[in-house]
């Protein structure tokens, strides 16, 4: 099911790309459009992960350069019966996390330092397991490919915006439509972020309350992360691969209609829906910050963000 999905939105972006380069080209636009959407389609469907990566600039850790984390994602990731991600930590003070990868055997995860630094252990495994959910659902690579080609299509809608202020009338068509195209194309760009999003946060956060059996500790990391989200901008972040954060980057808005263009459910539903599946783990206790003793024993040190 989740291979349709994926043909079927790199049908939908290629169809995309072929239709503009008609109307900017012709015919010669349209083969060079349908190359271009090829070599993008290849690209994203193998690359598209590291360039992710690199533009937040991850780096790799370990079980020796970042034990308490690595022993986290290995235990959730036998529970969930997954094969071991790399993980990536993120040198941005935001707290904030992702995920990554073409499939489960090929998947990343990258959580910032300000993530590490916020939440506390319990916290921390409930954002992993959320993210590994992800993973186990296949969500990352249509998150991941989605990213780049929301970015390409901004890309275009710029150049048509340019062309139509600056290019030639009879060369490069009507300069309106051409800035109706400019209008249309990123806010068909946001849509597709949008429709492999929010339903996917859902799934992914019962994934975690599931493998965790206990979903009160994603909880308190989704408020602490959406509160802090608003103080503390996500410094290299971007409205092409805003989706595939765990919070909102861009959760401080004073657009009246933010919550109509929103890439993830509002944290408030998120929220109330973990709330719902206490009643099945029988979960009646509120939640309590872990005294700092317990990050001791259970093997977690802060320290180790401070060595990548």
């Amino acid at each position: 099911m989740e291979q349709i999905k994926t043909i079927g939105l790199l049908t939908f972006l290629t169809v995309i790309f072929v239709f503009v380069g008609n109307y900017v080209g012709g015919q010669s636009g349209m083969l060079i459009a349908l190359a271009l959407a090829g070599a993008m389609n290849f690209y994203a469907y193998y690359f598209s992960d590291k360039m992710v990566l690199a533009h937040y600039k991850g780096k790799e850790v370990d079980a020796r350069s970042a034990p308490g984390l690595y022993k986290i994602v290995q235990r959730l990731s036998q529970k969930a019966n997954l094969p071991m991600p790399k993980i990536y930590i993120i040198p941005e003070s935001a707290p904030n996390a992702f995920a990554t990868g073409r499939n489960p055997e090929h998947a990343a995860i990258a959580v910032t330092e300000g993530l590490l630094n916020l939440l506390d252990e319990r916290e921390i495994e409930g954002v992993l397991a959320h993210e590994l959910s992800h993973v186990k659902h296949h969500d990352i690579l249509i998150g991941t490919i989605a990213a780049t080609f929301a970015g390409a299509i901004s890309f275009i809608a710029n150049m048509l915006q340019f062309g139509a202020i600056f290019g030639d009338r009879e060369r490069n068509g009507n300069p309106i439509m051409m800035i109706i195209m400019a209008i249309v194309l990123p806010i068909a760009a946001m849509v597709i972020q949008m429709s492999v999003s929010r339903s996917r946060e859902y799934m992914a956060d019962e994934g975690a309350a599931r493998l965790t059996q206990n979903p009160q500790w994603l909880q308190s990391a989704l408020l602490k992360l959406e509160s802090y989200a608003k103080q503390i901008p996500l410094r290299e972040a971007t409205p092409t691969t805003a989706h595939m954060m765990i919070i909102n980057p861009f959760s401080k808005s004073n657009f009246a209609m933010s919550d109509l263009f929103r890439t993830h459910p509002s944290t408030a539903d998120r929220v109330a829906r973990l709330e719902t599946l206490k009643k099945e783990f029988d979960i009646k206790e509120t939640y309590q910050e872990p005294h700092t003793q317990s990050h001791t024993s259970s093997g977690y040190d802060r320290r180790y963000v401070r060595k990548v």
